[in-house]
């Protein structure tokens, strides 16, 4: 019995998504929810398992493809059991009643897919184990990559191995020694000055490779440049001796995390200083809805993560309820599946106020962008021990610099000001935290 798999309901939000990549090929043994192959939407990557256990007969559309939701991606025949050796069924671009259109699509999808594989190992039929950049460097040149020596794993043939390569024949080569020519021509030519040759370029080749962004660096893309277009944004910046959180964490780390399971991080002290900033500035938990202000009576913290995708965030609802534990392990939950691909958009919808930490990467100081249609993000920054004045006596501090973006058609500076002195008050002194003053 054949049975059909199709692409699944998309949320509500989503009109349509990408096929990324199959894990299959005709002629593969599935069994039952195995995962057959990636869509990716504008913010996550669904996968799509396997109804029932069988053989993949054939597969109906192809990297690159656009789709909707109930289009029949391939075919399964229940039961039945894959034959060894046996030659796979070829890839069918298209069901057969697609449209000339709908085929053009595939196909010019596929060609962007392939034109954005990462720089992997290919088997050349010369014989030589080249990567793509290489293999192209080679043909371009007429270079047999026998000839070549591979610096690589295994004998793996790079391109930097092909450019050495012309560059060492090159310079071999009669035709580089113009200067020596010269000179033994004799006569008045040779009392002239040498012609300057400039040492031969070790860029044989000027590569450029186009590749499509993800449909999640697109919609990245167009939410940073709507924030920008449409809001007045404005950055605030502060800076916060961490001293006491440090010794907080440093007195309390193992009995909580022998409680918890979860390390106490920095995250959920400046998520609960966040929240106490925000109840004393609502309009800075706000948004600009046409021409109404809207007051968000709840705290939902978003926390950006990145991925090899790019850049998400999820969201603590409802934070202000959460203990520094639940906030430490959602943070933990929400990274782990999101570098994984396995959050769901739900959890990456809606959020009044966003936290954006860009000390683990290093920076000392940024200017965050707005998520829009939220009206402020607040910038984490590296911690760096600094002489800071303190009672008069200069002493060593671990510091980090805080920013605040913010739309400054709702939230004046001083609001943004005195968050910002609210959080770094909360922070040098967490009992204000626990005490909500």
């Amino acid at each position: 019995m054949t049975i059909e798999v199709r692409v699944p309901q998309l949320p509500e939000s989503v009109a349509d998504a990408t096929l990324v990549s199959w894990h299959k090929k005709p002629g593969d043994s599935v069994v039952r929810d195995e995962n057959l192959v990636d869509l990716e939407t504008d913010k996550v990557v669904l996968e799509v398992p396997a109804p029932v256990a069988g053989v993949l007969k054939e597969i109906r559309l192809s990297d690159g493809t656009t789709v909707t939701s109930g289009q029949i991606l391939a075919i399964i025949e229940e039961g039945a059991a894959a034959v060894p050796g046996a030659s796979a069924p070829a890839i069918l671009a298209a069901s057969s009643g697609a449209t000339a259109a709908a085929k053009d699509t595939v196909a010019k999808g596929a060609v962007a897919k392939d034109s954005a594989k990462p720089d992997t190992v290919k088997q050349d039929t010369a014989g030589g184990k080249l990567s793509p950049a290489a293999k192209r460097v080679a043909e371009e040149n007429k270079v047999d990559p026998k000839t070549v020596a591979g610096s690589g794993r295994d004998g793996r043939v790079s391109k930097s191995d092909v450019v050495n390569y012309l560059t060492s024949k090159d310079a071999a080569s009669p035709a580089s020694a113009p200067a020596a020519a010269a000179a033994a021509a004799g006569g008045a030519a040779a009392k002239a000055p040498a012609q300057f040759v400039p040492a031969p370029s070790a860029r044989t080749a000027r590569a450029e490779q186009r590749v499509p962004m993800t449909r999640l660096r697109a919609r990245i893309a167009e939410r940073m440049v709507q924030a920008q277009a449409t809001q007045a944004l404005l950055t605030s910046f502060n800076e916060v001796d961490l001293q006491a959180v440090n010794e907080l964490r440093a007195r309390y780390k193992d009995p909580f995390e022998k409680q918890y399971g979860v390390k106490l991080g920095f995250m959920s002290f400046f998520a609960k200083a966040c929240v106490e900033a925000l109840k004393k500035f609502p309009a800075v938990n706000a948004s600009v809805d046409g021409s109404d202000i809207v007051y968000h009576e709840y705290f939902d913290i978003g926390v950006a993560v990145s991925t090899d995708r790019g850049l998400i965030v999820p969201v603590l609802r409802d934070a202000d309820q959460l203990s520094f534990a639940d906030i430490e392990k959602s943070i933990g939950n929400f990274a782990a599946r999101a570098r994984a691909g396995s959050i769901t958009i739900e959890e990456l919808t809606g959020g009044t106020f966003t936290i954006t930490n860009g000390g683990v990467f290093g920076s000392l100081l940024s200017t965050p962008i707005v998520n829009s249609p939220q009206s402020a993000i607040l910038g984490m920054h590296k911690i760096q021990d600094r002489p800071v004045v303190i009672d008069g006596q200069v002493v060593v501090r671990p510091m980090m610099y805080i920013a605040l973006t913010y739309d400054h058609r709702i939230i004046d500076g001083r609001e943004a000001v005195q968050f910002l002195v609210t959080v770094k008050q909360c922070l040098e002194d967490p009992a204000r935290m626990v005490l909500h003053i």
